[in-house]
């Protein structure tokens, strides 16, 4: 509301929306001003937006401090003050309230020179873009950061990075890029809008997606006019209405040409009227014209970081300009240009991977800046159009599985990406050669271009010889598998209606869910649940807990009994840092068996505690 008004005023000049800005900002600073910097704090642990930046703009255009003083209160100290002092505290944050903080430190900084602030600010963006992001820009999982330990959950979940993130991440980039105009900013920007924004909104009847899954054979779903009202659908109106935004920047007597994108700029201070002629990124050149106007200028243009040393080339009006830079910055022409002056760039593409962050054996192949993806197929694409249902976002089809995608085998994994052969009549369409177990016929072709498919983005790529531990972990884990039903007297599948009424099953406020569909039960605060479980009159048996390995901002403190008698207290807070499932087998004193063919196993979560989400029960025999 409060960027609402303040849009409506700035590029409308609409002075109502001025006048009810500057109220509800007056609203904002009274209301809090009672509060002590601790409930400030408590109040900030909540998804609040951009508080900092609409306040900060309040005092751009009013010069009143209470304004900026009010921003800073607005400025998270959680976020705020790690990030200043250079410390990643972003682990199981929501991504997308912390990115908007970000945009407001960096827009106090700009307005009072506080340097702090610039710090936490640039801090954030590079963590977020060198070492959070995947290779379309995007960034989050579940809506939050993942810890190193849990980026295998890129691979494993289907509500990969959401749009938002990415629409927050292009502000920041933009108000970094306005206080030091270096070409790194404009390189994520490119790759952010031409793979993630630009695929974001179906071709055909405008959808808009909320969730992209890096998952391999997942696919994306869209939202629906006039019902599906996610916050995307938002900021989706907003991302493919700002294509424009930040082709070109000036500062000063200096014009940056940030992107390569067909346009024509109109630059009222010079008085000259650009024109850049493209295809990009279907072809590797640009002409940029002098179409009106002439004077003493710098014409900046970005030499991307995707194009390899010595391969960028820069002439003006036919004569080659000498480069003194390399890839990821500007080349300055500094000149007396007139109407009819043509300079003709030329960025050669060529194939690189990137790694998945904190898993390096899955890959992305990447053709200059352009992500390069795979249709895998059709079928069971659920919910394709959503509804308005809560959770009408995600793609809920079928979770295919993750070892039956295709694998990439080669023992040079960089040369993966020198593979690829164009297909004649399909710019940017390839065939990948590298040999491919779980094969399919291969065609690669721009992630943007992909709508209503499943879906190779990441890759497993492994050598030879890890490709045969890889088949073997399999096999080892299948022979687990075997020996544990041997070894099982008795289960319940928790959260599973059947199981727990064949388990006779008891509970107090207990609650279930489930992950990587798998169902779990689970209780807080004293309440519990409990199960009948045969025991095959053996008294020499085990209790077998299977847990999920993150969780570890949750307090899982909880007792264990066996017909009324405490036979373990369990305290897992913190206890796993990973994205995957975990067992644990606790000893079962044989006097609580004997003489007995069933036992009733009870969960009691500690006061002010929770369980911690059980996935499996299981008497084994020793």
């Amino acid at each position: 509301m409060y960027a609402g008004l303040r849009d409506a005023w700035l590029y409308c000049g609409n002075e109502q929306a001025k006048q009810l800005f500057l109220e509800f900002s007056d609203w904002a600073v009274n209301i809090t001003s009672s509060l002590s910097d601790e409930q400030m704090e408590q109040m900030l642990g909540n998804e609040h937006g951009g508080m900092n930046e609409v306040l900060a703009d309040a005092y751009a255009i009013t010069h009143d401090k209470k304004y900026i003083d009010c921003a800073k209160r607005f400025s998270h100290k959680k976020l705020f003050t790690p990030m200043s002092q250079r410390q990643d505290c972003l682990d199981n944050m929501h991504a997308n309230t912390q990115v908007p903080k970000a945009i407001g430190f960096e827009r106090i900084a700009e307005l009072t020179g506080d340097e702090t602030y610039h710090a936490a600010g640039s801090f954030f963006w590079d963590i977020v873009t060198g070492e959070r992001s995947l290779a379309f820009g995007g960034n989050s999982r579940r809506e939050h950061f993942p810890s190193k330990e849990a980026c295998t959950d890129f691979i494993n979940d289907i509500d990969g990075p959401e749009s938002c993130n990415t629409n927050n991440m292009l502000k920041l980039t933009e108000d970094l890029h306005r206080r030091n105009p270096e070409a790194r900013y404009a390189d994520y920007y490119e790759l952010a809008t031409f793979n993630h924004i630009l695929s974001t909104q179906h071709s055909e009847h405008g959808g808009y997606v909320y969730f992209t899954p890096a998952r391999p054979r997942h696919y994306r779903n869209y939202s629906a006019p006039n019902e599906a009202m996610w916050c995307c659908v938002g900021t989706g109106m907003e991302n493919h209405g700002k294509y424009g935004q930040f082709i070109y920047t000036s500062r000063h007597d200096a014009l940056y040409v940030n992107l390569f994108t067909a346009s024509e700029l109109n630059w009222k201070a010079k008085g000259v009227v650009l024109r850049q002629e493209t295809a990009f990124p279907y072809d590797e050149t640009s002409k940029i014209t002098i179409a009106k106007g002439k004077g003493q200028f710098k014409l900046l243009v970005r030499y991307p970081g995707w194009v390899k040393p010595g391969d960028f080339k820069v002439s003006v009006n036919g004569k080659p300009v000498t480069l003194i830079t390399g890839p990821s910055s500007y080349v300055c022409i500094d000149r007396q240009w007139k109407k009819g002056d043509v300079v003709d760039v030329t960025f050669p593409m060529h194939n690189s991977i990137k790694y998945l962050p904190n898993t390096p054996q899955y890959i992305a192949i990447m053709h200059g800046p352009v992500l390069l993806g795979m249709k895998t197929g059709t079928e069971d694409l659920a919910h394709l159009v959503a509804d308005d249902s809560r959770f009408g976002q995600y793609a809920g089809g079928k979770k295919l599985p993750v070892d039956k995608a295709p694998i990439l085998i080669n023992n040079d994994i960089e040369s993966i990406a020198t593979q690829l052969t164009p297909i004649h009549g399909k710019p940017l369409h390839f065939r990948l050669s590298t040999r491919m177990e779980n094969a399919i016929d291969n065609e690669l072709q721009p992630f943007f271009e992909i709508h209503d498919s499943r879906y190779m983005m990441y890759w497993l790529a492994l050598t030879e010889k890890n490709y045969k531990e890889y088949i073997a972990q399999l096999a080892k884990e299948e022979e687990e598998r075997q020996l544990l039903e041997a070894r099982t007297i008795d289960k319940v599948q928790p959260g599973e209606q059947q199981p727990e009424t064949d388990h006779k099953m008891e509970t107090d406020n207990s609650f279930t869910g489930n992950t990587n569909d798998v169902f779990y039960r689970d209780a807080r605060d004293g309440h519990y649940f409990s199960y009948l479980m045969q025991t095959g009159g053996k008294t020499d048996l085990d209790l077998q807990l299977k847990y999920w390995g993150v969780g570890e901002w949750k307090t899982h403190e909880f007792d264990i009994f066996i017909d009324d008698v405490l036979v373990k207290s369990v305290n897992n807070t913190g206890k796993y840092r990973i994205s995957e499932f975990k067992t644990e087998t606790y000893d079962i004193p044989s006097s609580v068996l004997k003489d007995k063919t069933q036992v009733r196993i009870k969960f009691v979560a500690h006061p002010n505690k929770q369980i911690g989400e059980i996935y499996g029960v299981r008497l084994l025999d020793k």
